[in-house]
This record gives C-alpha cells, sequence and structure tokens, in this order.
C-alpha cells in the first residue's frame, strides 16, 4: 500500500509547492505598508510662486537617509538641498534652491516604512504653468526585481523554519515523549532550525540592498551591513541569531538528555487518564520531571523571543494600539507554530515512525487537544489583527490585504475541517485498537497454554532420559562388581596353587594350564577407561552449544517475523491509513496557508491602502477645481545690523486656509546654509477685520528650522505675516510680508 500512496504523495507534494512559489512571486510588487497620504505641493497642483520646500505625509513613520526624496527641474537637474527633516509627526520635507523657474517638477521617493518594508513612488508639480516637457522618473521599487524575490522567499523559509522548530518540539515535549529517540522528528526539528538560521543569515545579508539599490553586487556591501545592523530591523535580525544559539542548545538537551530518559514505547492509555502529566506521556521520577518542566518552560522563552524578533519589526509595532499588538502578534505566531509544526511532527511520525516506536492514540489525542487551543488562539487574535488591519468591512473586499485575508480565512476553515475528519480516524484508529488489543490477548493466552505443553512435554523427555542415564550408571556399577569378583577369584585361586605346590610334581602342569586360562579370562574383563567419559562428555557439549545457536538464530528470525507482522498491519489498517491521508492533506493545505501568510506580511494593510486612496482623491479633487494645496511660501530677508545679522528669514503656512494650519520658519545665512539664531517670533494681523496681531511661537526643530502646528487662523483675507529675528541679545528686526489666506 506504501508504494502505491508514494507517488500520489510526491505528486500532492510538488502541487503545494508550486501554488507556495506562485504566491511568493507574486508577493513583491505590493510590499509597501506606509503609504503616502499627502504632499505640499500637491500632486499635479500648479502653485503661483515657487515654494521653498516639498513636504511629503505618510501613513506611519518612515526611515530616510541622503537621496531618500529628491526634486527634478523639467531638465532633470536636482534643486532639492540638504538631508530631508521630520518637522512633526509623519511629515517629511526636503529644502528646495531658490529662484526657481516656472515649469514642471518631479518628486521621487524612496524610503522605509517603520515595519520594515520599502516605499517608492514619484508624482509631479508645477511652477506658474505646466512645462511642455517633463523629467520621467521610475517609481519602481528596490523590492521587485530578484533582490526582492529573494528576500521574500527568505521571509517565507524563516517563517516555515519558525514553525518547524517550535511546533515539532512542542510536539514531543505536550504529546509525544518517545518522539525524542526517533531519527525522522529529530532531523525535522534539526531542519527547522537550520532553515531559520541559514534564513535570517540571507535576510541580514540582503536588507542594505532591499531597501536601498535592489543590486545584487550591493548584497555584500559591508558598508550598507553596516548601516542595517544600526536599524531596528537589523537589530531584530541579530537578536534572532542570538536566540537561535540558545535554541541550539535546546535541541541538544532535547534529543540528549531528555531522549535517553524517554522511554521507546508509550503505552497507551484510556482517555480519561491520559490528560494528567506532564502531557507527554512519561511516568519518569523526579529528575525526569524536573527535566521536563524545564525544557518546556526554556523552549516557551526561547520561542517566544524568537516570535517578538518579527513582532516588534514588522506590522504589530506600528499603527493603532501598538503597545497591546505586539504581544497578541507573538501569540499568533507561537499558536501558528504549534499548529502547523506539531502537524508536521505527527505526519512525519505517522511515515517515518520505526514499527518499535509507533504513535500512540494517546500521542494522537493530546495532539487534537493541543491543535484545538491553537486554533482558537488563532481565531482570538487573528480578530484583533484584523480589525486592527483593515477598520472596515469594505476592506475585505476592496483592498488586496483584505482579500487575501479571505483567502487565509478559506484555508483556515478547510484545515479545521479536515482536521475533524482527522479526529474521527483517531476515535476509529483507538476502538480497533481496543479490539485488537482483546484478540491479541486471546492470542497470547492461546500461545502461552501451547507453552506450556511443550515444556510439559520437554519435562517427560527430560525424565526419561534422567531414567536411561540412571539405568545406564547401574549397569556400569554391576560390570564393576563382576570385575571385582572376578578378581577375588584370581586371587583365591592364585592361593590354592601355592598350596597345591607341596603336591608332587605329576600334577603341576595341569594346575599351571588351568592357572593360565583364569588369568587370560581376568584379563579379558577390565572396567572402562577414563578417556572413554571424557569423550562422551565432550560429545554432549557440543551438542548442546549447537542447540543454543540453534536456539538464537530461530528467536532472532521469531522477532523478525513480528516485526514483518506488525508493519504489514500497521500498513493494512484502513483506519491508521485514513489518518495519514488526513494529516497528509492537513499539512499541505497548511504549506499553502503559510505561503499566503508571508504574503499577507508583505502586503500593504487595508486601513493604510483606503487611507491612501481617499488622501489622492482629495488632492486630485483640490487640483481639479484649480485650489491646488493653498500652501503659502513667503521668503524675507533680514538684517539685525549686528555681527552675522545678515539673512533670510522663509515661511510656509499649509494649508493656508481658515482653521488650522502647520507653521514652518527656516532661517538660512547669506550663503544659503542653515543657522540658528536666539529668538524667532511670528505673528499675524488681518487689518481689514482688525484682528490681530495673533502670536506664535514655533519650536525648534533642527538647525535654521522652527515649526508649529495646529495654528489657528479664524478667517479668510489678506493677512499680514510678521517675523521677528533676534541674532543677539540687543539686535533684532521685524520683517514683513502679506498672504493671501483662503
Amino acid at each position: 500500500m506504501t508504494q502505491t500512496i508514494a507517488p500520489r504523495v510526491r505528486t500532492l507534494v510538488l502541487l503545494i509547492l508550486a501554488v507556495a512559489g506562485a504566491l511568493l512571486a507574486g508577493a513583491a510588487p505590493v510590499s509597501a505598508h506606509a503609504a503616502l497620504t499627502g504632499s505640499d505641493p500637491a500632486q499635479g497642483a500648479v502653485v503661483a510662486a515657487a515654494p521653498s520646500q516639498v513636504s511629503l505625509t505618510f501613513s506611519e513613520p518612515i526611515a530616510v537617509g541622503d537621496d531618500s526624496v529628491r526634486v527634478l527641474d523639467p531638465k532633470g537637474e536636482r534643486v532639492d538641498k540638504g538631508d530631508p527633516a521630520n518637522p512633526s509627526g509623519t511629515t517629511y520635507s526636503v529644502r528646495l534652491v531658490s529662484g526657481l523657474p516656472d515649469g514642471t517638477y518631479t518628486v521621487a521617493y524612496q524610503v522605509v516604512s517603520a515595519d520594515s518594508h520599502p516605499v517608492a513612488g514619484a508624482f509631479t508639480f508645477s511652477i506658474g504653468a505646466p512645462s511642455e516637457t517633463t523629467v520621467s522618473v521610475s517609481a519602481q521599487g528596490s523590492d521587485d526585481g530578484l533582490v526582492g524575490w529573494l528576500y521574500g522567499f527568505g521571509r517565507y523559509v524563516s517563517y516555515a523554519g519558525f514553525v518547524v522548530l517550535a511546533g515539532g518540539a512542542a510536539f514531543v515535549l505536550a504529546c509525544w515523549a518517545p518522539g525524542a529517540r526517533v531519527r525522522a522528528v529529530q532531523r525535522l526539528v534539526v531542519s527547522g532550525w537550520l532553515a531559520l538560521t541559514a534564513a535570517t543569515l540571507g535576510l541580514l545579508m540582503l536588507r542594505g540592498s532591499y531597501t536601498t539599490s535592489g543590486k545584487v553586487g550591493d548584497v555584500f556591501d559591508l558598508e550598507l551591513l553596516g548601516d542595517v545592523l544600526q536599524t531596528k530591523t537589523g537589530a531584530a535580525l541579530v537578536s534572532r541569531l542570538l536566540l537561535l544559539a540558545a535554541a541550539a542548545l535546546f535541541i541538544a538537551v532535547l534529543f540528549g538528555a531528555y531522549a535517553r530518559t524517554a522511554d521507546a514505547v508509550e503505552p497507551d492509555r484510556d482517555a480519561e487518564d491520559d490528560g494528567g502529566g506532564d502531557g507527554g506521556g512519561d511516568d519518569g521520577g523526579p529528575d525526569k520531571r524536573d527535566l521536563t518542566f524545564g525544557l518546556a518552560l526554556g523552549g516557551t522563552v526561547v520561542a517566544a523571543g524568537l516570535a517578538a524578533s518579527w513582532a516588534m519589526s514588522e506590522h504589530a509595532s506600528q499603527g493603532l494600539q501598538a503597545g497591546v499588538a505586539m504581544p497578541v502578534d507573538v501569540v499568533h505566531l507561537l499558536a501558528v507554530a504549534t499548529w502547523l509544526g506539531g502537524l508536521t511532527a505527527l505526519l512525519v511520525a505517522l511515515y517515518r515512525a520505526p514499527v518499535e516506536t509507533p504513535v500512540g492514540r494517546d500521542a494522537v489525542r493530546r495532539f487534537s487537544r493541543l491543535a484545538f487551543g491553537s486554533v482558537v488562539t488563532l481565531a482570538v487574535t487573528g480578530v484583533y489583527q484584523s480589525w486592527r488591519q483593515l477598520g472596515s468591512w469594505s476592506a475585505f473586499t476592496d483592498t488586496r490585504y483584505g482579500q487575501l485575508l479571505l483567502v487565509k480565512i478559506a484555508l483556515v476553515a478547510v484545515m479545521v475541517a479536515v482536521a475533524f475528519l482527522s479526529r474521527r480516524w483517531t476515535q476509529r484508529l483507538a476502538d480497533a485498537r481496543v479490539s485488537e488489543a482483546a484478540e491479541e490477548a486471546e492470542r497470547t493466552e492461546a500461545t502461552e497454554r501451547a507453552e506450556e505443553a511443550v515444556r510439559a512435554e520437554e519435562a517427560v523427555r527430560t525424565k526419561e532420559a534422567e531414567r536411561t542415564e540412571a539405568t545406564e550408571r547401574a549397569e556400569e556399577a554391576v560390570r564393576a562388581e563382576e570385575a571385582v569378583r572376578t578378581k577375588e577369584a584370581v586371587r583365591a585361586e592364585a592361593t590354592e596353587r601355592a598350596e597345591e605346590e607341596k603336591q608332587p610334581a605329576g600334577t603341576a602342569p595341569a594346575e599351571a594350564s588351568g592357572t593360565s586360562e583364569v588369568s587370560e579370562a581376568s584379563m579379558a574383563v577390565e572396567p572402562p577407561k577414563a578417556s572413554d567419559a571424557f569423550d562422551a562428555f565432550d560429545a554432549e557439549k557440543a551438542k548442546a552449544g549447537q542447540d543454543s545457536v540453534r536456539a538464537a538464530q530461530l528467536a532472532r528470525q521469531r522477532a523478525a517475523a513480528e516485526a514483518a507482522r506488525q508493519k504489514r498491519l500497521r500498513d493494512a489498517d484502513p483506519n491508521c491509513f485514513g489518518l495519514r491521508r488526513s494529516v497528509l492533506a492537513e499539512a499541505g493545505i497548511a504549506v499553502v496557508l503559510l505561503a499566503v501568510t508571508t504574503v499577507l506580511t508583505q502586503t500593504e494593510p487595508g486601513r493604510t491602502e483606503q487611507d491612501a486612496r481617499a488622501a489622492t482623491a482629495a488632492s486630485s479633487s483640490a487640483s481639479a477645481t484649480g485650489q491646488g494645496s493653498g500652501a503659502v511660501s513667503l521668503t524675507m530677508p533680514f538684517d539685525t545690523g549686528g555681527k552675522s545679522g545678515k539673512g533670510v528669514v522663509s515661511i510656509d503656512l499649509d494649508p493656508a486656509q481658515a482653521g488650522d494650519n502647520a507653521l514652518h520658519v527656516y532661517v538660512e545665512g547669506p550663503d544659503g546654509t542653515p543657522v540658528d539664531v536666539p529668538e524667532v517670533k511670528i505673528a499675524l494681523t488681518l487689518a481689514a477685520q482688525n484682528i490681530g496681531p495673533l502670536p506664535v511661537a514655533p519650536d525648534h526643530v533642527t538647525t535654521g528650522h522652527w515649526s508649529a502646528s495646529r495654528v489657528q487662523i479664524p478667517m479668510a483675507g489678506d493677512w499680514k505675516v510678521e517675523v521677528t529675528v533676534r541674532t543677539s541679545d540687543i539686535d533684532q528686526v521685524t520683517v514683513s510680508k502679506n498672504a493671501q489666506i483662503g
């Protein structure tokens, strides 16, 4: 039967791997998690005056570098200066050179979101009027090429390795202690450790190129690797490697000291009894229980740490309720590993466990209960994560994240249905084992009776042999006694002959002749020699040795025949075959489920995608009405009269509408470099309505940069913006310009 199903198993595995590969291949183009939700100037906007900076607002914090944001003029020349700054929240800005001519400008950005994924894009705005020619900049991210595909594949392998490592070890400790002695299970867990370690090292090497250029040649750039180690994701990968070193020690103890204490065969017990103890089915002494408890505690800590290396650097670390989402994500990953990894270990045990170490029905029942608890945990944590990442019911169907989540939910539902079938096969197997045990008991009793009859027959034969030996000994004693009597007769005759020598000589020959005959007769009867007895003993000993060798050979043959019989029974048992087939189906669905989960972690959350769409729609609507973003930029030279008292102050007011506004102040020296001054104050006045001056005290952000948020402008009109710049304790000046608000 094994030969019959082997091709089907191979075909199923190939189909599963093909589906997983197809899912992974389509994951890279949607890997961004932070989205551009706004810009100033807005995408496609036409502004009257040249802005002093370009601001980008994202859905979550991002990491920026020297060339993360570039602004190109119509000829393709860069017109940005300085590094990008983060004036407030999730808004990032880059300064522009002064005196920009009219035309269409291109803004290209390539940043890294806080959940570790690269984000790239480009848009245009115009000054005065759109130019006839614009610069074309590709918005393709660094994660769209070979490096991006390798990085996605590495993420899948790392998830799979963690699931097999943590779930396989949990299956051995909680469900099937004898599995620690099974080579196939040992190889499975060690393979999970090797896969996770290799994938983590690969991700660490690929990370620099993945978030910057996307070139294969930059994978081995040590400078990029150093930059990666200073990021949150790099720290998480290094922490994972350190935890894997502790996991290696855990594996050594699990398959070393713990395996030596585990029984080769775990006896099946009733369902009422198998829930006690340590859950692994061992009834060892205090030392073994302490070892099991230590391994369970240490393994849980290491597994939670490994899960935290994902939770602290990806989705859960950003967005709503990050403090709650991260521990929930750790629990979610542990539940996934316990269910899917334990299922993989069970599948390996059912197909590869030796006959002398079979998987008992109690081990399957314990895993069934453990898997049920994991599924419940997954449901609870999954509902919370879905609400956090989607935010609305429409996101299930309107966003790619929601669509993938529906696929994942469907796969989980199918797995639960197949698991229900596995539970039915387990119950049937248990019932069959009970009847088989009764039949085995009857066969054992009959065998014992037959052995007793054989032993009785052998006892009878032994007694007969003893009687025969006693008879032979008695006959030998009689022959010895007759020999003694013959010697005594010879002595008596010799004595008589000596007495007759006194008679006449004529009778001597006859007597001599008689004496000679008697002497010959006495010599003819001799006792048995000792050498004959030793020869007989050696022959019996050799015969006994041959019998013992023969008995040993027969014992080995009987053992081999019994093992072959058990294997045939295991392979021919329809209940066992049904259980193996259903578990194989579960494992196949689990492979696809893990691939979907990997793609899901690389997909922009539905909440973020919908927010980005709304922002884009609002920007397009504003551009269509000719309002643009409404931002106002003012540039005013100043001279306080003191030393280093000359410079230029720039004011940006966004969106320059009635209500809340964001205000940015930039101070530069005569050479255009940012400079700090002791104090900058702003005042807003609407003379037509006798409103003001309204004071604004901006906060210092960085060299030459101040900002203020939620600046309230009560109504539209021609407002006077006054800026007071103080360059020393006594040197200050106030400059002003008017700005149209609304």
